[in-house]
């Protein structure tokens, strides 16, 4: 058993839909982009800072942390700020193609591992219409690069290269990875 450091319901989701059992316990940790700091490198700090601040308070269990960025022309599209700033990132995103990054920290009593996953996503034009019509659906609200895969930007979304569960938070293959190398699940 190992602990998610995630208020994500996504991430559980995910988890639990590939048969792992895990405890939930929110880490609070600052999300903002240091200056110059390249996606990955932010992606893989985060991570690893949610998963340290879980570890600090249970220090002999096993802490996984995911951190989930969208990535567009080497910017980083975090959640958005507000709905004015979700229309702002869907109206770049629209008609383009960006990656989504996630990276996944685990840190125990064993040591520390770290990896991250990329896929590459189109993302189809979208009148403004259709862009306000989501923003006002509340869907982007809390989701890096204001859209959910998995939800109604199903419709927007034309192709992807890579894993679809790393888009919608958590590449669940680099995690199971990660939790049977370190021999906390099998």
């Amino acid at each position: 058993m190992f602990i998610l450091a995630s208020a994500s319901p996504r991430r559980r989701d995910l988890l639990q839909a590939a048969g792992f059992q895990f405890e939930v316990v929110v880490a609070d940790v600052d999300e903002t982009p240091r200056d110059g700091e390249a996606p990955e490198v932010y992606a893989r700090r985060v991570a690893m800072e949610k998963a340290a601040a879980v570890s600090a308070m249970r220090p002999d269990g096993w802490v996984l942390g995911a951190d989930t960025v969208v990535v567009l022309d080497g910017e980083i599209f975090g959640k958005p700020n507000d709905d004015n700033d979700a229309a702002r990132m869907l109206h770049r995103l629209s008609g383009r193609a960006h990656d989504v990054l996630t990276a996944v920290a685990l840190t125990g009593p064993g040591g520390t591992q770290q990896a991250c996953g990329r896929t590459r996503v189109w993302m189809q034009a979208l009148a403004p219409g259709d862009i306000a019509a989501y923003v006002a659906s509340g869907e982007p609200r809390g989701k890096a690069g204001a859209y959910a895969i998995q939800g109604r930007a199903s419709r927007f979304i034309s192709r992807i290269d890579g894993e679809y569960s790393n888009v919608v938070g958590l590449p669940v293959h680099l995690a199971s990875r990660l939790l049977v190398g370190a021999a906390v699940v099998s």
